[in-house]
């Protein structure tokens, strides 16, 4: 075997707990996500659930749901073509029915995906309030075992922390979130400080989930993923052939000077955290987030419950596992 190709698959094997072709030597415990999405600011969210969907079908995840922190009139349509293409048309999808942010994808890539693949969803009136489907999924999982992975917009934690007792709970929000949550990872803010988008464009929502989230809270700053270059190689593998992925990266990766070596990757940093865990690559700094009154954050390293990452494997290392995640197929059903 050449020493070259020996050696990356070597890497891959370390980075993913097993073999790369998704037969798994050893068997990891499953994780329970809820992901939490405004796909379509920008286009690491569509790397980020193909990432969750390959983790799912490695059996190390199972997906509660997907749920858009946006209400643009395309976002639940592309989450329902995504959720198809992997196999999972039936994974139940949300979206803010009370006021949200309605940014849309500015490379316009939505259109393409939802006139080109199956979906079943039509429009953001065939699903329920985001809200109302995270109260009846944490209902009925087990106390502090769900995972919250979001990557944008803190609009439906923020409602969910202030929802009453419903048909669902008897709980308030945060008292159903406490007894049910056991983490948050989030894609946000900028460390030790600055100013990132998803915390400042909803800023109200943003320091109400970081004033009162009652979970521990571990965030991968904009710092981690503006390192990490991806989607260049899906767009360069000739075997994968009608992939809404890979047309979504094909469509935006030209339009930008600073893609030309492939897109920043913010949320799926977050996904590879939420699902792995930080080890072995990153380490954390535990404190506290300060919210600005501009949007911007601070860091309080004497503050408890809070996380952020920190860089500990080289950087080429994670883009190649996340590159190679990024390429994973539907499984055969």
């Amino acid at each position: 075997m050449n020493r070259t190709y020996l050696f990356l698959v070597v890497v891959l094997l370390t980075l993913t707990g097993g073999p790369v072709d998704g037969q798994s030597a050893k068997k990891s415990p499953t994780v329970s996500v809820i992901f939490d999405t405004d796909m379509g600011p920008d286009y690491d969210d569509v790397g980020a659930i193909a990432m969750l969907h390959a983790f799912a079908d490695e059996g190390q995840v199972r997906i509660l749901a997907t749920i858009a922190s946006t209400d643009y009139p395309n976002v639940t349509s592309v989450l329902s073509v995504l959720n198809t293409y992997f196999k999972r048309p039936d994974l139940p999808i949300g979206v803010p029915k009370g006021k949200a942010i309605s940014d849309k994808d500015t490379q316009h890539w939505s259109d393409t995906l939802v006139a080109r693949y199956p979906h079943t969803v039509r429009s953001n009136d065939d699903v329920p309030d985001a809200v109302a489907l995270y109260r009846r999924i944490l209902a009925k999982q087990p106390d502090h075992s769900t995972t919250i992975i979001t990557v944008g917009f803190l609009t439906n934690l923020a409602n969910l922390l202030n929802s009453p007792p419903d048909q669902y709970s008897r709980l308030s929000g945060k008292a159903l979130v406490e007894k049910k949550v056991k983490k948050l990872v989030s894609m946000a803010g900028k460390f030790p400080s600055g100013r990132e988008y998803n915390v400042f464009r909803d800023s109200l929502a943003s320091k109400i989930v970081f004033t009162n989230w009652p979970t521990p809270i571990q965030m991968s700053g904009f710092e981690i993923g503006e390192q990490i270059h991806s989607g260049l190689p899906l767009t360069q593998n000739a075997r994968i052939q009608h992939s809404p992925v890979k047309d979504v990266f094909a469509i935006s990766l030209p339009k930008s000077a600073e893609d030309k070596n492939g897109r920043m990757s913010w949320d799926q940093t977050a996904v590879l955290v939420g699902v792995k865990g930080y080890e072995p690559y990153y380490t954390v700094k535990s404190g506290r987030l300060t919210l600005n009154s501009d949007g911007s954050n601070g860091w309080n390293k004497a503050g408890k419950g809070h996380e952020y990452l920190v860089v500990k494997m080289p950087v080429p290392q994670v883009e190649a596992l996340i590159n190679k995640l990024m390429q994973h197929q539907p499984m055969k059903k």
